[in-house]
């Protein structure tokens, strides 16, 4: 059974929490809205539960999920210690799109972490989201496994119909409630920074600037090496649809659609840059020009051209600029 129930905010969804909580108490599944993309979340303390995230999602065991709390109290339930700098970020962007990965408590959420020592955290903004972790309080659920409510490589969800659309048929043991918040506010996935190491490191780029995150830790971010624990969303390759994604500038696009001419087909492509093609059959979507616009957009989009006769989507390059690169990474790893 796959229940879609329709709720913009936690107090119109009192029956609806009801029902989910349920299910995530008999170790079911609950997509729920965030303000970044759709989870597909289960009780992080229940072994089984998440092992049916892995499964519908198809993700590799050892490749850990994101534990969603209500607020900093669940902080303490999963993790070993939390740094003065962790608590800082914290306070500056919770709730909201910032994931944190802390030492774990032994013993604890194993499976979440793929096996590591380490823990991602986080507390979303959405008022559904929201409504489902403080009713998970109520009833000793203390976190949310949720990674992106898609199969595992392919584009996020950034609404219902796409949970929709990616499950349908394929939970065949297991219920989905799927809770409708809208479409998602910000559109790519959260930030992450490993604070396990004694200094924030960035392992993923969102929509917090740099600039903020550093005032808000009271010191300089690294960037991610070797040593860095393994984390949701960083694979080369990810966020892909079944059309193959090339990152190309405005210039190159146009030289190509001028040179197939009239007989290109199969070719969608997405620019900010005004380009044309002589080809009635090639779609055309104009990239905003603002970055938080785009980044709403960007799955949404990438779906909607990974129409069955599309087989190249050529989008333009983003601007060498720090407010693109949560969209640039994900054209990069899209197009990997």
């Amino acid at each position: 059974m796959m229940l879609t129930a329709r709720a913009t905010d936690g107090s119109a969804m009192t029956d609806v929490l009801a029902e989910a909580l349920a299910l995530l108490r008999q170790g079911g599944l609950v997509a729920m809205p965030t303000e970044t993309v759709y989870g597909l979340a289960a009780d992080a303390d229940q072994p089984e539960a998440v092992a049916r995230i892995f499964a519908a999602k198809g993700r590799p065991r050892n490749h850990p999920l994101i534990v969603h709390v209500a607020d900093q109290t669940g902080v303490e339930h999963y993790a070993a210690q939390v740094p003065g700098f962790a608590r800082s970020l914290m306070l500056a962007f919770w709730p909201g799109p910032l994931t944190l990965i802390l030492p774990r408590r032994p013993g604890v959420a194993a499976d979440v972490a793929g096996g590591q020592a380490s823990i991602g955290l986080r507390c979303p903004a959405h008022p559904v989201a929201q409504a489902l972790l403080r009713g998970c309080q109520q009833v000793n659920i203390h976190g949310l496994a949720a990674p992106s409510a898609n199969r595992f490589g392919r584009v996020s969800p950034t609404t219902a119909a796409h949970v929709r659309d990616e499950f349908q048929g394929l939970l065949q043991d297991a219920d989905l409630i799927v809770l409708d918040g809208g479409p998602c506010q910000i559109g790519i996935e959260s930030t992450i920074i490993d604070c396990s190491r004694g200094h924030p490191v960035l392992l993923r780029p969102g929509m917090l600037g740099m600039d903020a995150l550093e005032s808000a830790a009271g010191m300089r971010l690294s960037e991610r090496d070797q040593s860095s624990p393994r984390a949701s969303g960083t694979l080369a390759a990810h966020y892909a649809p079944r059309a193959r994604v090339r990152l190309m500038n405005a210039r190159a696009i146009q030289q190509a659609l001028d040179l197939l001419g009239p007989d290109a087909r199969h070719i969608a492509v997405y620019a900010r840059s005004p380009v044309g093609s002589p080809s009635a059959h090639v779609r055309l979507e104009r990239m905003p020009a603002s970055p938080s616009a785009c980044a709403q957009e960007l799955f949404a989009v990438l779906r909607t051209l990974d129409q069955a006769d599309t087989r190249l989507i050529w989008v333009e390059t983003p601007p060498d600029d720090p407010a693109w690169d949560g969209v640039r990474d994900r054209l990069q790893r899209a197009s990997a």
